[in-house]
């Protein structure tokens, strides 16, 4: 691990399609970069009449969303989100998310401990 300072830009991360189906790009991850977080951050989105499946983590999560509108499913009840709306997830709550608009929508998660394929569980 490095102590020093890292800087990337969002068009050199690979994108790839989650596990939950959102598309996603890894920005910083300790096992994938040289940083020494507790967290790991990812940049995503959700295609216009598209959602997530259901599923949950181990770990905790926060979303920032940064643009778009949609519903956010937490154990089964239903949050209105738009741009600007953040919320904490704690590890093993049911998720999923739609968008319900007519643009991308697009968020930040972060995942502490950092995300793990190990910690995730898709539930359909």
């Amino acid at each position: 691990m490095s102590d020093r300072v890292f800087l990337a830009h969002l068009r050199d991360q690979a994108e790839f399609v989650a596990g939950d189906g959102c598309h996603l790009r890894e920005l910083l991850h300790p096992a994938q970069q040289p940083v020494q977080i507790g967290y790991s951050l990812a940049h995503a989105y959700i295609d216009v009449g598209c959602r997530t499946a259901d599923h949950w983590l181990e770990q905790s999560e926060v979303y920032y969303i940064i643009a778009g509108h949609g519903t956010m499913v937490l154990d089964g009840q239903a949050h209105a989100i738009e741009a600007g709306s953040y919320y904490y997830i704690p590890p093993r709550c049911s998720q999923w998310l739609r968008n319900d608009g007519e643009q991308c929508l697009e968020f930040l998660c972060i995942v502490e401990p950092p995300w793990t394929a190990a910690g995730e569980t898709i539930t359909e």
